[in-house]
């Protein structure tokens, strides 16, 4: 009976890096995209999970803590994969086109006198007839760039774009919440009305009154 389930796992897990290496065997900038993505996504899940679950926070509080923690995760989450994306498609169309190549590259243009195309946008290197002949050194320098650019990409997310974004955001709440708090203690107040002069010479007459049967 284990050996069954043994075998199955085995081959799951198989099949799961066989999957893998299809999607991002050619293309490891895309593969730190995606896992960078899906990590942010999960760390996001899991803080809004342990506002939820925070037994020691107010319920009131939690009514802002949690719509704010899922806006922050957008943010990040976002601001990770836009910019990450950015980066690693910018690195891969210099490559594809001809401005960032190895000697063995530009070898091969030259010889096919294709280096007048370098640089135009419809031009990639991967769709030329002869592309074999250059293939392991367009490889090579492809993934290097794209992890490269997915590595900067990130970091520039999250140490220069979301926190700034963040504060952004986290400022123009505090406004709101400042303002709703304000709205609610001016509606709480309610100022005492002024009595009018007939009711003021009433209320006299009746002290009047009372006075004079007390002596």
């Amino acid at each position: 009976m284990i050996k069954p389930l043994t075998k199955y796992a085995s081959d799951f897990f198989m099949d799961i890096k066989n999957s893998l290496m299809r999607s991002f065997g050619e293309d490891p900038g895309k593969m730190l995209l995606h896992t960078g993505t899906l990590g942010w996504i999960l760390s996001s899940l899991a803080q809004v999970m342990a506002v939820v679950l925070n037994d020691k926070i107010p319920k009131k509080q939690k009514t802002f803590l949690i719509p704010q923690e899922i806006a922050d995760a957008g943010i990040n989450i976002c601001s990770f994969y836009i910019f990450t994306n950015s980066f690693t498609k910018l690195a891969n169309k210099m490559v594809s086109t001809g401005k960032w190549r190895t000697p063995a590259i530009d070898a091969f243009l030259k010889k096919y006198n294709l280096k007048k195309h370098i640089g135009s946008y419809d031009f990639n290197i991967k769709d030329l007839a002869n592309f074999d002949e250059i293939k392991s050194s367009y490889k090579a320098i492809a993934s290097g760039n794209a992890i490269a650019a997915s590595t900067i990409g990130s970091i520039i997310s999250c140490n220069l774009v979301t926190p700034i974004l963040r504060n952004k955001f986290a400022a123009h709440k505090q406004q709101q919440a400042i303002a709703r708090m304000e709205a609610a203690e001016q509606s709480a107040f309610v100022p005492q009305r002024g009595i009018s002069l007939e009711t003021f010479q009433r209320c006299a007459a009746i002290n009047c009154s009372k006075n004079g049967m007390k002596i």
